[in-house]
């Protein structure tokens, strides 16, 4: 169920300034008068109404002038996500092509961003030609498509929306770099981060293949490899910046997928060396990892964190993968993501200031059948309030 616009060639109703606000039972029946005016199939019933009106996890916003109903539009909320989902949009006949349809989004979209949600979905028919135009006009992307989806058995278009987008100023702000390989998400991270705080540096691939030779350990079962925090602790520190490394795990990293004993071997000669280097250049390694909190504490202060995630939250795919936290607030951490994802709508603006809540980044932030922790974060001297005992 979703937006199903009907237009009306000929308006009749004057819209300006409609007054907006959320459903009660009361509303119920003036709600089922106007999917009678507007759907022919999939129309909800007053059972459905007063259900989903009740529902602690959904809001109905209905626009009204003079108390007559011009239209409304039903969003759920999906527990433990920072999902919304538009499941139904209508507008009065009357009222068609008035902009109406824009003015419920809108206002849809403010509350499921007040309500902590950061993506809009929606479903919608490949032939409803108006709904698509408005959709497209808001930004919404498709993503994917669902076959018999209508009572009818046609299909849904399905869309998306990034709703929460970050507003404030960054204390330290972060050019963007595209990783050009599919293995250096790492050195583009850590370029990004060196960049902030040496605005002279040079964005180059050389450099970024430079820092990947510095850095990698890693033995792929095909392809190359990747970089370890090690390394890339041990690449910042060489070049003189302030630099503290988190891991809460002291052996070799990524060797539960390696069944190779001389590739094992090899990981253990190189992870040894790093130590070794980390200790003759004063590099510190903690093993009390922070949580979310406590890096937006101290992106506040200046610093920034390089955070090895699990990227099945953005590619669906298992995989470890380095990302900037480049700013923060009081609910969530933003990231700048490498990775621009192979699709002819994707650019740099989608992987910039990504929002990620608190509790949804500290469950990404952990890699493995070992449930890895990691983090690199430069500095500018003193930022960073660690406890001393948590270093090796």
């Amino acid at each position: 169920m979703t937006q199903r616009h009907t237009v009306s060639p000929t308006p009749t109703v004057a819209v300006a300034h409609p007054t907006l606000r959320q459903a009660t039972s009361a509303d119920i029946g003036a709600l089922a008068t106007l999917e009678q005016q507007c759907f022919q199939t999939d129309r909800l019933s007053k059972r459905s109404f007063r259900r989903l009106i009740q529902r602690d996890t959904a809001d109905c916003w209905l626009a009204e002038r003079d108390g007559e109903l011009l239209g409304y539009v039903l969003v759920l909320y999906r527990r433990g996500t920072a999902l919304a989902r538009v499941y139904s949009l209508a507008v009065s006949p009357a009222a068609q092509g008035l902009g109406l349809g824009r003015v419920l989004m809108q206002h849809a979209e403010q509350a499921a961003d007040e309500h902590g949600c950061i993506h809009m979905r929606l479903e919608v028919r490949q032939d409803n030609a108006s709904a698509l135009r408005l959709y497209k006009a808001m930004n919404y992307r498709q993503f994917g498509a669902v076959d018999d989806y209508y009572e009818d058995h046609s299909p849904a278009l399905r869309f998306e929306k990034r709703i929460h987008r970050f507003q404030g100023r960054a204390v330290t702000p972060i050019t963007f770099y595209a990783q050009t390989t599919e293995f250096t998400c790492g050195p583009a991270s850590l370029m990004m981060a060196m960049r902030a705080l040496t605005p002279e540096l040079a964005f180059d691939r050389a450099f970024e293949l430079q820092l990947w030779r510095e850095a990698t350990t890693i033995f792929m079962t095909s392809g190359h490899g990747g970089c370890s925090p090690h390394g890339l602790a041990l690449a910042a520190g060489r070049r003189g910046y302030t630099v503290d490394l988190f891991v809460n795990n002291s052996g070799p990293l990524f060797t539960e997928g390696v069944r190779n004993p001389d590739k094992k071997a090899v990981l253990e000669v190189v992870h040894d060396s790093f130590v070794a280097e980390l200790a003759a250049q004063h590099i510190p390694i903690h093993t009390q990892v922070p949580d979310a909190a406590t890096l937006a504490q101290w992106v506040m202060q200046g610093a920034i964190p390089l955070v090895l995630i699990s990227s099945y939250r953005f590619t669906r795919e298992k995989a470890p993968h380095w990302v900037v936290v480049s700013a923060a607030d009081e609910r969530y951490l933003y990231l700048h993501d490498p990775e621009i994802e192979d699709d002819d709508e994707a650019s740099a603006t989608d992987n910039v200031y990504v929002p990620v809540p608190y509790a949804d980044f500290d469950r990404m932030a952990r890699f493995g059948q070992n449930a890895l922790r990691t983090t690199v974060v430069l500095s500018q001297s003193g930022v960073l309030a660690v406890p001393s005992s948590t270093e090796q």
